[in-house]
C-alpha cells in the first residue's frame, strides 16, 4: 500500500495535497482497495462551501457506495471530470490522476489537524489488522 510522505490524511481514509490556498482531494490507496472496483463517482458540490466533514459526493464500487467527506473546510473550485468516463482512475491512480475535487481552503490551519504519512500508516495497519 503507498502512503505519499507529502501528503495529508484524514481517519476517513481521504488524502490532501496542499498547494498555496488549494488543496487537492482524494481517496487513499488504501480506500481504493477496500472499496475494489469504482464504477461511478457522484460529486454534485462544485462552487459550493462545505464545512469539514460535509459530505461532498458519494463514490459508488461494485460492492458498495460510500459517501466521500470534506478533510477541511472551503469551496470546491474543480471536480475531477476525467472520473464521469474513467471511475476507475480512482483504482490505477489513487493519488494523481484519480483526484476528486480542488478546494479553496477557508481555514488553512485546519490542515494542521490531519494525520501525516506515518500516523495515517499506523491507522490503516491497526485496520488491516481486524
Amino acid at each position: 500500500m503507498k502512503i505519499p510522505k507529502n501528503l495529508k490524511f484524514t481517519r476517513d481514509h481521504e488524502w490532501v495535497r496542499v498547494e498555496d490556498n488549494i488543496a487537492y482531494v482524494g481517496i487513499t490507496d488504501f480506500a481504493q482497495s477496500e472499496l475494489g472496483d469504482i464504477v461511478y463517482v457522484e460529486i454534485e458540490t462544485e462552487g459550493e462551501t462545505l464545512n469539514r466533514e460535509e459530505t461532498f459526493g458519494t463514490v459508488e464500487a461494485v460492492k458498495t457506495v460510500s459517501d466521500l467527506y470534506m478533510p477541511v473546510s472551503g469551496t470546491i473550485e474543480e471536480i475531477n471530470t476525467a472520473l464521469e468516463d474513467e471511475p476507475e482512475l480512482v483504482n490505477k491512480d489513487p493519488y494523481g490522476e484519480g483526484w476528486m475535487i480542488k478546494i479553496v481552503l477557508d481555514n488553512k490551519e485546519e490542515i494542521d489537524d490531519l494525520l501525516d504519512a506515518e500516523a495515517y500508516k499506523e491507522i490503516s495497519d491497526d485496520k488491516n489488522k481486524d
